[in-house]
């Protein structure tokens, strides 16, 4: 009987052990799915024209320069739409935060009455869109085509973003806690600002990050509605423009730059406007495991 039990927990280990190693080449072939192909992009940036025309890199830079680097850094505009995509990021990132977090902290309160049609009226915008049509009109009445603001405030505000927040702020902010603070003499203002950001910070960095990614690499509404003025073209709009370029000279704005392959200032522009988001990700990564794990919970 001993021998048994000892033979079928031997070949539970062993399942589980083979299940495990399986799970674990899938995570690595995903991963190097993601990681190959950037690492492919950063090594044709730093390799010579020659052995990018003849298609001899793979994940390894050959005739190694920094040519193409110096020709963005060179190039205003270059420089401009940077600057451009970091203050609109910023201010996206800020409005965004700020006008999720005054809609869910109410509807994450029992009291409020009528919570659950007003999340219904939030949810229900996920699955129904005016079209594009309708936003440029709207963008065009408002008089901020060409303008910042174009870029900031039809997307500052995200349905999924706030069901997320609004989930998140109600399991882990109990009612007591709330209630205790109010026999205190604290108002609502009082309570979100001194006890619920400071118990929300997971979950307000994930969301965070969620905002700055997708303003960063957003270049859509800014192909729509940033025509005339080129200096308020961000950097993912910027890279558009060149990487649509299929000819081998490039109007850099000033100067007429000549290049024997064009890939090679692709591939710069796409690693020089990846390397802020990888910069900060480090930061707040503590922060976004936990921060995505409370949103995912329902409370």
């Amino acid at each position: 009987m001993k021998e048994s039990t000892r033979a079928g927990g031997a070949s539970g280990r062993k399942q589980f052990d083979i299940w495990g190693v399986l799970i674990g080449l899938f995570l690595i072939m995903t991963s190097l799915a993601c990681l190959l192909p950037f690492v492919h992009v950063v090594a044709k940036s730093f390799s010579a024209d020659a052995y990018v025309i003849a298609n001899k890199i793979i994940l390894w830079p050959k005739g190694f320069t920094v040519e193409a680097y110096g020709k963005i850094f060179a190039d205003a505009s270059i420089m401009r739409s940077l600057y451009v995509s970091i203050v609109v990021t910023v201010l996206f990132t800020i409005i965004g935060m700020i006008v999720t977090i005054c809609a869910a902290y109410p509807l994450s309160r029992k009291q409020l009455k009528g919570r659950s049609v007003i999340t219904f009226i939030f949810l229900f915008t996920m699955y129904f869109h005016g079209g594009i049509i309708p936003d440029y009109m709207l963008i065009s009445s408002l008089g901020m085509l060409d303008t910042m603001w174009s870029l900031v405030l039809p997307l500052a505000f995200s349905a999924f973003n706030l069901l997320i927040m609004k989930t998140a702020l109600t399991s882990t902010i109990p009612d007591s806690l709330e209630e205790s603070a109010r026999i205190d003499g604290a108002d609502h203002f009082r309570i979100l600002w001194s006890i619920v950001l400071p118990l929300s910070k997971p979950i307000i960095a994930t969301l965070s990050l969620f905002y700055a990614v997708g303003r960063w690499n957003a270049y859509q509404d800014a192909l729509f509605y940033i025509k005339q003025n080129v200096d308020m073209r961000p950097l993912q709009l910027k890279l558009y423009y060149l990487i649509i370029q299929a000819t081998e000279s490039f109007q850099l704005e000033a100067t007429q730059v000549q290049i024997s392959n064009p890939e090679v200032l692709k591939a710069s522009v796409v690693v020089f406007a990846t390397l802020p988001i990888l910069c900060i990700f480090p930061f707040i990564q503590k922060y976004f495991v936990q921060g995505a794990m409370i949103g995912a919970v329902k409370g």
